[in-house]
């Protein structure tokens, strides 16, 4: 009965974070390639928009490792998860009254807020209740949100063609405030993240930036946070401009948003099935040489080459560039930091290794494909494999 009542347990724990990152990623991808639009069609100017997306992405850098310590500090995951998605929700909401810059940066901040913390505090939880995969794999909720993703691009399509661009604010307000309760929904074992007893654990709690201290003291930590930044920052050339790439060299728009697709479908299959396995067999560091690897593989095609059957076998790179050097980097924060700093470590990977490297390097890749045109992806895959020198001090000794 004992063994029954586990297994219910574990697979009910799983079943409510799936909720909670399909509702999650859901809202991203309603919104996400939205919101520049819906902002134009309310007044704002081009460079007025670049003004508050801007101030926006600055808010994050700073909220999201706030609330992580926040979080951590107080034990309080689950709750300040909850907070921060119902404050993502309604503010989303509330762009829908207002035109022009005036009355749209106060949603748009309050918006930026609230989605600072929402993913490495989920990842944090998940993690925790994974238990290492002993409960369920980490892949498996991520690569639902994943998923959940593309779902909600789609269907912002599909809603703006019958009621406008209104709607897809609607529908990604409503799926962050149910990601909200789906929040407090979690085992009760998700509602803190466990402080370890003792004095070392209620010191790094009492002071607010002493977890920050002990984070950036630890040199494994911040090899890994390193290692994301090279790896994930050598995307940002992609996404700003594989698209226009293409569509110069004569592809057309529908052969491109599959390619495009093949990468978040590869990205999807190493989350859910390819990636949790793999890692258990060869170990997160010589996961992110592999990922390092094949992110340098993957944009030297894209400087060499526009033939279609080689730009496909480069987008499902993507699983290994991207998916699984998250997993592995996961895996290596969980091995290498306390545990009562866990969001902490999530939110300062999230915003130095991805968000922040992110915003740099695509600042330098607009100069670089501008001057150089496809070629400038070598520099991409040379800022991939620079990662590969990091990998030996990556692993455990």
């Amino acid at each position: 009965m004992e063994r029954h009542a586990t297994g219910a347990g574990r697979w009910g724990g799983l079943a409510r974070f799936l909720v909670l990152y399909a509702a999650l990623y859901g809202a991203y991808g309603v919104l996400s390639p939205v919101l520049p639009g819906f902002l134009a069609a309310r007044g704002l100017t081009p460079g007025e928009i670049g003004l508050l997306l801007a101030a926006a992405g600055a808010l994050r850098l700073a909220v999201g490792p706030l609330a992580g310590a926040f979080a951590d500090r107080h034990r309080a995951g689950r709750s300040v998860l909850a907070a921060s998605l119902a404050l993502a929700g309604l503010s989303a909401l509330a762009h829908l009254p207002g035109t022009g810059l005036a009355q749209l940066i106060g949603p748009a901040l309050l918006y930026a807020a609230g989605t600072a913390a929402p993913a490495p505090l989920a990842d944090a939880l998940a993690l925790a209740a994974a238990r290492g995969g002993a409960a369920f794999q980490y892949g498996w909720v991520r690569g639902a949100g994943s998923a959940a993703f593309i779902v909600g691009t789609a269907a912002a399509g599909w809603l703006i063609g019958l009621h406008g661009l209104a709607a897809a604010l609607v529908a990604s307000g409503g799926l962050f405030l149910a990601a909200g309760a789906a929040a407090l929904a979690l085992p009760a074992g998700a509602a803190a993240l466990a402080l370890p007893a003792g004095p070392g654990g209620a010191a790094r709690a009492g002071a607010r930036w002493r977890g920050f201290a002990a984070l950036v003291a630890l040199p494994r930590f911040r090899r890994t946070v390193l290692v994301a930044a090279l790896v994930i920052g050598a995307h940002a050339m992609h996404d700003g401009f594989a698209m226009i790439l293409w569509r110069s060299a004569g592809i057309a728009a529908t052969t491109a948003g599959l390619l495009w697709s093949v990468s978040v479908a590869a990205e999807v299959l190493v989350f859910l099935l390819v990636g949790p396995p793999l890692l258990a067999r060869i170990g997160p560091a010589t996961g992110v040489a592999v990922a390092a690897c094949a992110g340098g593989l993957r944009w030297a095609v894209l400087a060499s080459t526009t033939a279609l059957p080689w730009l496909a076998a480069a987008e499902s790179l993507h699983g290994l560039s991207f998916a699984l050097l998250h997993l592995a980097c996961l895996g290596l924060i969980e091995a290498s930091t306390p545990a009562d700093l866990r969001t902490t470590a999530l939110a300062l990977y999230g915003t130095l290794g991805l968000g922040l490297s992110g915003v740099a390097a695509t600042l330098a890749s607009g100069a670089l494909y501008g001057a150089f045109g496809a070629s400038a992806f070598w520099a991409m895959a040379a800022l991939s494999l620079a990662a590969l020198p990091l990998v030996p001090a990556l692993r455990d000794r």
